[in-house]
């Protein structure tokens, strides 16, 4: 009975909204733009919480996310019929696909699927897995090469969870890891390696949102007490070496571990195939394609950002366009590399244009959530969701100064979780903490870090967040078995983060904070680690 129900949610849910659709007249026609009744308010939250709750009950997220933006598409047409179709596929589905940057970022996608589909088949995965089999020879080991190769590869988090997935998957499906603990290792170093990062696309972001031309400088002070992000890498070596598990992720390593099941229910990318060849190529083979790629993404960052215009490095990918940077960088990586395999005849030509549309198909459930959560980010755009939130901290903040970043931290948290976007939620509170706190007073710059581990936290969390579907796409795991069996990680962290915040509120200072932060997340799990065993 509860799996019929939900399976039923989401038919209901549509029922039910284009039931309240047709109590208004079906053609609202004539009207260019509409003011909705729901614009600046909390309503405007509505689309991303609908979307979330159906993915998270139904564990099908296609739907959920359609059925989020024909909620936006309702509310901002006041429910009339034809604008909110309209505004469905015109504003939302359409204008995120035509999107310079998002198209982009797709192309992107496309050509690191082709690339990682001719590492297979020139056997440069399969190469690396077994060279990783003699040299890596525990879980232990297999998890902390995850993390440190996310922490390695710091300059952008999609870049990041695209290319730790391809390169690790060989190696924990070797030691029986289940994908949903890979993808939750790619996520857990995508975003929040790279916020703590000065060269980086998102030291960029910040510094372009903060104001009076200070953002890297900014940055740079706030990373110590940045404890969401800190304390995440923490927490996964503490995993490892613990070998603590928890909340429905224990499940799932337990099936890997014990049945060799690695996926624990369905698999997306099963139909996508594989391409990888045992028994030729060379450790080379993978290694030196990704070194191209990492080498002209870099060098297509600071391009976009004027680098090769008399700009300097720290400027170039301050300015950068990640875009931009990531599109041309991999392109030229991909020309590189079938020239690369060509004089090394790892395979013929024909093999090679073959691979291109096999790594498109195996990147098309990622585009395809990625396609719709940009639409319904437009939905809450359409809504004034940014300008309702604002409004609410800024008429609150001076009331609470000292639980200000605890406060902020939550805000933030729940912004990103709610739309999936984590630079327009920091690129929202950051200029609102500024107006607030000066920047020579340390709480302002606490107050700060709190804007980006919180919106980090939340694009940690959110099923919508593109940086989440990535790790999914990276790790080739379900999306909603990734969300759900990270959820309670996520959560954990962002509790300690938050008790750190209160704690900071009152001693802003980092050498005393970062110990104790650090403790407190060591000494939660190895209490969860006790009252997990007890229960086993």
């Amino acid at each position: 009975m509860r799996k019929l129900a939900k399976r039923l949610l989401p038919l209901l849910v549509l029922v039910a909204l284009a039931c309240t659709a047709m109590t208004v007249p079906a053609f609202a026609a004539g009207e260019e733009e509409i003011t909705s009744n729901f614009y600046n308010t909390a309503w405007a939250l509505l689309p991303p919480v609908i979307a979330i709750a159906l993915a998270l009950i139904t564990k099908e997220v296609y739907s959920s996310l359609f059925i989020g933006i024909l909620a936006g598409g309702l509310l901002h047409s006041n429910f009339a019929f034809e604008s909110t179709v309209l505004h469905v596929f015109n504003n939302g589905i359409v204008a995120s696909l035509t999107d310079p940057y998002n198209m982009g970022i797709l192309i992107f996608l496309v050509i690191l699927g082709a690339m990682v589909s001719l590492m297979n088949r020139a056997g440069g995965s399969a190469a690396f897995g077994r060279w990783a089999q003699i040299h890596i020879k525990s879980r232990v080991g297999a998890q902390l090469a995850s993390v440190l190769l996310g922490c390695l590869i710091f300059i952008d988090d999609y870049f990041n969870c695209l290319t730790v997935g391809s390169v690790m998957r060989p190696v924990t499906d070797k030691h029986n890891i289940s994908r949903a603990k890979l993808a939750y290792l790619i996520d857990a170093t995508a975003a929040p390696v790279c916020i703590i990062a000065p060269v980086s696309s998102w030291a960029a972001a910040v510094a372009s949102f903060a104001e009076d031309g200070q953002g890297l400088n900014l940055f740079i002070r706030a990373i110590p007490f940045n404890f969401y992000a800190i304390l995440t890498v923490v927490m996964m070596i503490g995993l490892a070496m613990m070998k603590v598990e928890y909340g429905p992720m224990a499940s799932h390593e337990k099936n890997a571990q014990e049945k060799g099941d690695l996926f624990s229910g369905k698999n997306p990318y099963a139909n996508a195939g594989s391409d990888e060849v045992e028994g030729k190529g060379k450790v080379i083979d993978l290694v030196f394609p990704i070194v191209v790629l990492i080498v002209f993404c870099v060098i297509g960052m600071i391009y976009s950002g004027g680098f090769f215009e008399g700009e300097g490095f720290v400027t170039a990918f301050s300015n950068s366009d990640a875009s931009v940077g990531l599109m041309l960088g991999s392109a030229f990586a991909l020309v590189v590399t079938i020239i690369y395999y060509l004089i090394r005849r790892s395979m013929s030509f024909r093999d090679m244009m073959e691979s291109i549309p096999e790594g498109f198909k195996a990147m098309v459930p990622a585009i395809l959530i990625l396609t719709f959560a940009w639409s319904l980010k437009g939905m809450t755009d359409s809504l004034g969701a940014k300008l309702f939130v604002e409004e609410f901290v800024k008429a609150n903040a001076r009331s609470f100064q000292m639980l200000l970043p605890a406060i902020v931290f939550l805000i933030g948290c729940f912004l990103a979780f709610a739309t999936g976007t984590s630079w327009g939620t920091f690129g929202m509170l950051i200029p609102i903490v500024q107006s607030v706190f000066p920047m020579d007073n340390p709480l302002g710059i606490v107050c700060i870090s709190a804007c980006m581990a919180g919106a980090v936290c939340g694009d940690h969390c959110s099923p919508i967040s593109d940086t989440t579907i990535m790790a999914s796409a990276g790790a080739q795991c379900d999306h909603v078995n990734h969300v759900s069996t990270q959820l309670p990680y996520a959560i954990t962290c962002a509790a300690v983060s938050f008790v750190c915040y209160v704690i900071a509120g009152f001693v802003p200072n980092a050498f005393v904070m970062l110990p104790v932060a650090i403790i407190l997340m060591l000494g939660t799990l190895f209490f969860i680690g006790r009252m997990h065993g007890k229960k086993a």
